[in-house]
């Protein structure tokens, strides 16, 4: 026999109130739905090829800033 709460309800009472407001769980997301998988793009080696011309803009110098 089910245990009663504070309510007056008992446990069984309880789990059926509770099947008939919340219903069942949905049914379950398999892994392979939630991922989307892309190729990696293929490396590109003048990405970080070293510009001996174009290097001096990446750095900040505060007496160029100011004009001295």
């Amino acid at each position: 026999m089910g245990s009663q709460s504070a309510e007056g309800v008992t446990d069984s009472a309880a789990a059926a109130l509770r099947r008939a407001r919340f219903g069942a769980l949905p049914a379950r997301v398999r892994h392979e739905d939630m991922v989307e998988e892309h190729p990696a793009t293929p490396a590109d080696p003048a990405r970080f090829a070293y510009d001996p011309e174009g290097s001096w803009a990446s750095f900040s110098c505060l007496a160029a800033d100011l004009g001295l």
